[in-house]
């Protein structure tokens, strides 16, 4: 039987600089995002869409939520498997398409973990670990676009 889980986040536009959106330079893209009494995100679009550079933008969000889903599976299934890790890094990049018409498309991601284990022959359950993590994460099953790994491991 399947488990529905519902989620909840509170997005505030906090770029009204006094004009609105009387013209598309008159606006400033800022946001928060706020859920359930977590520490606030502060957010903007992609400075290639007039977006403060500083803040987080809905893209780089989108894949960090693919890089941190596969992080939390795979270490899930390193627990289980009898895999200690003792450092995990993922240098992740992806891929947008903007169309002439302005609209755009994620065309794919490349997830890059280099994972740091105990001991030598766990390095050799480390890649399989990997392909089952990316079959169970949930972001990453809900995406459209192909999500790549190119994962890579060191014994400390």
């Amino acid at each position: 039987m399947s488990k529905i889980h519902t989620y909840n986040a509170n997005l505030t536009w906090t770029g009204n600089t006094s004009q609105g959106t009387q013209t598309y330079r008159s606006y400033d893209r800022s946001y928060s995002i706020s859920i359930n009494n977590k520490v606030t995100i502060q957010g903007s679009s992609d400075p290639a869409f007039m977006g403060n550079p500083a803040l987080h933008n809905p893209e780089e969000m989108l894949l960090m939520s693919l890089s941190s889903c596969h992080m939390l599976w795979f270490l899930h299934l390193c627990s289980e498997a009898g895999v200690t890790v003792a450092a995990y890094t993922d240098n992740a990049s992806a891929t947008m398409v903007e169309e002439s018409n302005g609209s755009g498309r994620f065309t794919g991601a490349t997830l890059r973990p280099h994972v740091v284990v105990t001991q030598q022959d766990m390095a050799a359950k480390v890649p399989a670990l990997h392909q089952r993590a990316n079959e169970f994460c949930f972001i990453a099953n809900s995406v459209n676009f192909k999500v790549d790994h190119e994962p890579t491991c060191e014994v400390k």
